[in-house]
């Protein structure tokens, strides 16, 4: 029986709330196989972006496990998460969190010099080329478009070849022909790298392009779709 990629094993998180607990997610199971594309969606406050968080040792639960590739993560230390995330999970955020000071190509990179990766300049330049961005490299931050940022964002996270890709409402901040644009990037570099793809979205039209539709609400998964062939 095959190891699933990402596994949830009635995970919790609660939170004070003015001396009262708040249940964020509430014994939720999930497991998700390696190449699998899996939108996440609810209505606000269901928990999607605490879920994302939990899956990438952001964010501790409760109670209950969260096991990548049969490995339990909640409990590694700080040093461990963040070696995990180096080299185990890419992150894309609504905000595209960019360093200001760096230019496009710096931004990303920095994540491959971290990790270690040979030819770190080469492939940084071909990452972004690969999100048509190769004549913006040396542009900073405050110089690109939103959709833009968010491809040098899906560039980064994608610059260590990670097996896992969590995405946040990645196309939360765009109009809609850049936030077509930005899928179509992602789902060139998924299937060109067999990547694992979990991300949040409040949009049904960006939901229904992957295999899979887990829904959430009130902390609850309360539906779990696979699309027809995928």
């Amino acid at each position: 029986m095959t190891t699933p990629r990402i596994e949830l094993r009635r995970l919790t998180r609660r939170l004070d709330s003015g001396g009262r607990p708040l249940t964020i997610l509430d014994e939720v199971d999930l497991s998700i196989d390696a190449g699998e594309f899996v939108a996440v969606v609810g209505p606000s406050g269901s928990g999607k972006s605490t879920l994302l968080a939990l899956m990438a040792g952001l964010d501790r639960p409760s109670s209950g496990e969260v096991l990548i590739d049969g490995r339990p993560i909640h409990d590694l230390n700080e040093g461990e998460l963040a070696k995990l995330r180096r080299h185990g999970i890419g992150f894309v955020f609504q905000t595209f969190e960019l360093l200001a000071n760096f230019t496009a190509r710096e931004n990303v990179l920095l994540p491959l010099e971290l990790a270690g990766v040979p030819g770190p300049r080469r492939r940084a330049d071909e990452l972004l080329d690969a999100v048509g961005l190769t004549e913006r490299g040396h542009h900073y931050p405050s110089q690109l478009s939103g959709g833009e940022k968010q491809r040098v964002a899906l560039a980064r996270a994608f610059a260590a070849e990670p097996p896992i890709l969590l995405a946040d409402e990645p196309t939360g901040n765009l109009d809609s022909a850049n936030g077509q644009l930005v899928l179509r990037v992602l789902g060139e570099l998924r299937e060109r790298r067999g990547t694992t793809v979990v991300m949040v979205t409040h949009d049904d039209a960006v939901a229904s392009l992957a295999g899979r539709r887990v829904a959430l609400a009130d902390g609850r998964v309360v539906a779990d779709e696979r699309s027809v062939g995928g």
